[in-house]
């Protein structure tokens, strides 16, 4: 699997609903609805996510939301094992120019812990994790 900046192994709900800008809800319910997506349970019986559980759910967040499938239409794409290409963006990656913010930093990131990312760390993985998929 290709490494894309996660630094744990395992995530709890609530870190992967902060990463993927999704309700824990919609989480929980597309575990009902799709078959490959199946998290493990720690002892405590809490959902615990792999980095590629958590590429699925930006897979599926793709499908349904930007993309517009249904979520029969989006099953049937994964079960195909095929992912469509994103409508109307470039192949190559596309480079983000920072804000011109006091408040945003154009140093790179430091070596924070797992759950201190600020809001563009965030983004800037999840544009480099779509350009992967």
């Amino acid at each position: 699997m290709k490494d894309f900046g996660l630094k744990k192994l395992y995530y709890s709900i609530s870190e992967v609903s902060k990463l993927t800008s999704l309700e824990q809800y919609i989480l929980r319910y597309w575990e009902t609805e799709f078959d490959q997506l199946t998290p493990s349970k720690n002892r405590a019986g809490n959902r615990i996510y792999t980095n590629k559980d958590i590429k699925l759910i930006i897979e599926i967040k793709t499908l349904l939301r930007e993309q517009k499938y249904t979520i029969e239409g989006a099953k049937k794409i994964l079960s195909e094992g095929k992912s469509r290409p994103i409508v109307n963006e470039p192949t190559t990656p596309v480079k983000i120019p920072p804000k011109r913010d006091s408040k945003v930093s154009t140093s790179p990131p430091s070596k924070k812990g797992p759950m201190e990312l600020d809001l563009m760390e965030i983004r800037n993985f999840l544009v480099d994790l779509k350009s992967k998929l």
